[in-house]
């Protein structure tokens, strides 16, 4: 059998916390910045957990993680 594949580009956007919960960090803070509030984006900053909707498919995706 031969070994599954890693998703990379996921990989590289995920990290698993100590309870195997995924984390991940907020979307939005790349650019068009002047608009946004500096309360909005100090929150994009933080890191979250992925919500359970899309758990299945990440762990799919990241079968070594």
């Amino acid at each position: 059998m031969p070994k599954m594949k890693t998703s990379r580009a996921a990989a590289k956007r995920f990290k698993v916390t100590g309870t195997g919960k995924l984390k991940r960090n907020k979307a939005y803070k790349s650019h068009i910045l002047t608009k946004k509030s500096p309360k909005r984006k100090r929150n994009l900053r933080k890191s979250t957990i992925t919500d359970k909707t899309n758990v299945k498919n990440m762990k799919k995706i990241l079968p070594y993680l």
